[in-house]
C-alpha cells in the first residue's frame, strides 16, 4: 500500500490499494465515520435501534446522537417509530435497492404469484415511498382485460387501497404532514378529497383489517389492500381488478385471503445481513 504525497491528492484518480496520507495522517472525516457507523447499525436491525445504542456506536453525547438522526431524518435516511421512539433505516434508500426491501420482495413474490393464479386477478405489494405508494412488485393476471401498474411506479397514498392499508397504521399527524405534501387531487367521482373524511375511512380500515379503493384511482377499478404487520416497513398487499368483474362479495372474501397472506410474512435480522 503506497501512502499518497500532499501533491498526489491532486491527482484526477486514486490507484486501487493507496491511502491518502500527509505525514503518517489517514485523511479520514470523523463525522463522515460516525454517519457510516449508525447507518450500519441501522440497517442491521429489523426492529430499529435505541437513541443510546446509537449514540454508543458512534461515540457520540445522546444530544449530538439526536442531531445526527434529526438530521438523516429530514433526507428519509432514517425513519422513527412515534409509538416506540426507536429508530430504523429510511426509505430514502430505497432507490439504492435497499436490503430490506429486497428481502421483503423476494419473500411476497411467491405469495403474489399463488394469489393471482388462485384469483386470476393482479396482485401487489406496495410500500410507502416519500408521499406516494410505490409498487415493488406486481404481478399481472393473465386475463386480456386487467387492472395492472408498472412495477416502480408510484400512485397516490390517498385514492389507493395500497395507500389507505399503509396510512392506517401511520400517526395521524404523519398522515396529515402526507396529505399536505401530496395535495388530495380528484382522480375520479369517487375519490376521498377531504383530510376528515379520509381520516374517517383510515378508522374503518383499521376496524375492518383491510383497505378498499372502489373506483377512487380509477374510474373502472376496484382494489383491496392489507398492511403487512410483521416488517417494520410500511407496506401493503392488494389485488386489483375491473370492478365490473369484482364484487364488493368478492372483495370481503379476497381480503380474508389477504389478511391470512399478510400475517405469515415476517422479516428477522438474519434475513437483512
Amino acid at each position: 500500500m503506497s501512502p499518497l504525497t500532499p501533491q498526489a491528492v491532486t491527482k484526477d484518480r486514486i490507484q486501487p490499494g493507496e491511502t491518502v496520507e500527509d505525514e503518517g495522517r489517514v485523511y479520514a472525516v470523523r463525522s463522515i465515520e460516525r454517519v457510516v457507523s449508525v447507518l450500519n447499525l441501522l440497517q442491521e436491525s429489523i426492529d430499529g435501534v435505541t437513541l443510546k445504542e446509537v449514540a454508543d456506536a458512534a461515540d457520540l453525547p445522546k444530544s449530538s446522537a439526536f442531531r445526527y438522526l434529526w438530521t438523516l431524518e429530514k433526507s428519509r435516511y432514517v425513519e422513527r417509530d412515534t409509538d416506540s421512539g426507536l429508530f430504523r433505516i429510511g426509505l430514502g434508500f430505497l432507490g439504492m435497492q435497499s436490503r430490506h426491501t429486497e428481502v421483503l420482495r423476494e419473500r411476497v413474490r411467491p405469495s403474489l404469484e399463488r394469489l393471482r393464479d388462485d384469483l386470476d386477478e393482479t396482485t401487489n405489494l406496495g410500500l410507502l415511498d416519500g408521499h406516494h405508494v410505490i409498487y415493488l412488485e406486481i404481478i399481472e393476471s393473465r386475463r386480456s382485460v386487467r387492472l395492472a401498474a408498472s412495477r416502480g411506479t408510484h400512485d397516490p397514498l390517498h385514492s389507493t387501497a395500497l395507500g389507505k392499508a399503509i396510512a392506517a397504521h401511520l400517526p395521524e399527524d404523519r398522515v396529515r404532514e402526507l396529505l399536505a405534501e401530496a395535495g388530495m387531487p380528484s382522480r375520479t367521482a369517487e375519490t376521498i378529497t377531504s383530510v376528515d373524511d379520509y381520516l374517517a375511512e383510515l378508522a374503518k380500515v383499521r376496524r375492518l383489517g383491510y383497505a378498499v379503493d372502489n373506483r377512487e384511482n380509477e374510474p373502472d377499478g376496484r382494489c383491496v389492500a392489507v398492511p403487512i404487520l410483521g416488517t417494520r416497513l410500511p407496506a401493503a398487499l392488494s389485488v386489483s381488478a375491473p370492478e365490473a368483474r369484482f364484487s364488493m362479495r368478492d372483495v370481503e372474501k379476497t381480503a380474508r385471503t389477504l389478511i391470512e397472506v399478510a400475517g405469515q410474512i415476517t422479516l428477522t435480522p438474519a434475513e437483512t445481513a
